[in-house]
């Protein structure tokens, strides 16, 4: 059997539309458009959209699946959007109705788990490059090993922890829908081949993001390790690195707006 069961299905047109979901909007709420956001942040855990609603003076839209915040951010119009659920379907999802309603840019920010010895804890990882071991990919590209995200956005993340005096881990990311289905002898494989962490997202993400034309980018807070694993316990470095990295996305994302270099 071919996946997904329907061979060479990512070339056929399909039967629904997210613009039927900004079309329903529409009819409520004429005005109702994203275009003049600069770009999204989409985020997992509820804390980081805490954090921002917080941190950021914003209104909140309920336009899509889950919570939507806009904010002014280096004198751009920026989103954070979070509430949605976990993995590649959730995000993809949310993501198709923020391309519906005029999004053009998106960061993801959220945790990942380390597949390397020297990657520990709080540390940031920029993914440039995503094994596809999800489902949603195969819906939107032809069947392939791995997607790539926008190389000028994923540098502007990087400048803007950079300019943090972050030390910034860039490298291919493992994508899987199944967290609790991981084993030891695919940990090895990838550890071996480089591949720095395992995320359930970015896959999904930079899939839709290229299906659509618009640019995406993602960066990692490590949480937990795949080859020094222990029972699971809270890490205090793991919300300051997410906040920091929510941060310097909507410094990237501001800075790709104006189109020079970032400044984090």
């Amino acid at each position: 059997m071919s996946f997904p069961l329907y061979l060479g299905k990512h070339a056929l047109p399909a039967v629904t539309d997210p613009g039927e979901h900004a079309d329903y909007l529409r009819a409520r709420l004429p005005t109702a458009t994203l275009a003049y956001v600069d770009g999204v942040v989409l985020v997992y855990q509820r804390r980081v959209l805490d954090h921002a609603a917080s941190a950021y003076p914003s209104r909140r839209l309920n336009w899509v699946r889950g919570g939507l915040l806009v904010l002014e951010r280096q004198g751009r119009r920026l989103g954070v959007c979070g509430g949605f659920g976990l993995g590649a379907p959730a995000a993809a999802l949310v993501l198709e109705q923020l391309v519906a309603l005029g999004v053009k840019r998106v960061i993801t920010v959220g945790t990942a788990a380390s597949l390397r010895t020297d990657l520990p804890a709080g540390e940031l990882v920029v993914c440039d490059n995503a094994l596809r071991d999800e489902g949603v990919s195969y819906h939107y590209l032809p069947p392939g090993t791995h997607v790539r995200p926008s190389m000028d956005l994923s540098e502007r993340v990087a400048e803007a922890l950079r300019g943090r005096g972050v030390t910034v881990r860039r490298g291919t990311g493992w994508t899987t829908d199944a967290p609790y289905r991981e084993t030891a002898a695919e940990v090895a494989r990838y550890s071996g081949l480089g591949v720095l962490t395992a995320d359930m997202e970015a896959a999904g993400v930079f899939t839709v993001a290229e299906y659509r034309g618009i640019d995406a980018a993602a960066v990692f807070a490590v949480t937990d390790s795949l080859v020094d694993r222990r029972p699971r316990h809270d890490r205090p470095e793991t919300d300051p690195a997410l906040f920091t990295a929510l941060e310097c996305a909507l410094s990237a994302l501001s800075s790709a707006a104006r189109g020079r270099p970032s400044q984090g």
